[in-house]
């Protein structure tokens, strides 16, 4: 990685955490006009998402829950976890699990902008002809998406900017989605 790409990549993780906070400060300064009650919880949504994936001695089972904190009509952030299962019989099994923060803007309701940063960890283990083979390390995603939004669903595709060919847990640094929150 280039001194250039890594200062790239600094100034936009500068961006999204500065933006993160600026949400909560706004977030914290809207609370007080409420009253107290319930209105924390009527803000908040649940998704997630479900994947299986069987193919000529190949399995993918992922499972990936999140939660959003909306707040306000443009702007949401929120927490998600993941847990992916993949094995190709008779090379290797492997284990990803980690977790993420999500930022998610609507500059108008049709059209959702999404930022995610993404900490896994990959156990990669060998089997049949590459036992003993293992691979173990952290892998840090930063995803940046745009989607479609019609209701609460939105299809989309995402990009990882520090994808890194050689040592990732995705083999491409482009994604496409499906976003549930209800």
């Amino acid at each position: 990685m280039t001194k250039k790409h890594v200062l790239g990549v600094s100034n936009l993780i500068l961006t999204v955490l500065i933006g993160f906070f600026s949400a909560q400060l706004s977030a914290q300064n809207q609370s007080s006009n409420f009253k107290s009650g319930n209105n924390f919880w009527q803000k908040v949504q649940f998704g997630g998402g479900l994947g299986l994936s069987f193919g000529n001695r190949y399995t993918d089972i992922s499972v990936s829950p999140s939660a959003i904190y909306n707040v306000n009509e443009y702007f949401a952030v929120g927490l998600g976890a993941q847990y992916t299962y993949v094995k190709q019989k008779d090379l290797y099994n492997s284990n990803l699990y980690g977790g993420s923060l999500i930022t998610l803007f609507n500059p108008i309701p049709e059209i959702q902008l999404s930022a995610e940063l993404e900490q896994l960890r990959v156990n990669v283990k060998g089997i049949g002809d590459n036992d003993g083979f293992s691979n173990n390390f952290w892998n840090t995603g930063l995803f940046l998406g745009a989607g479609y939004r019609s209701g609460n669903v939105t299809i989309g595709a995402r990009y990882n900017v520090l994808h890194d060919d050689n040592k990732s847990a995705y083999s491409d640094a482009f994604m496409p989605f499906v976003r549930f929150y209800f």
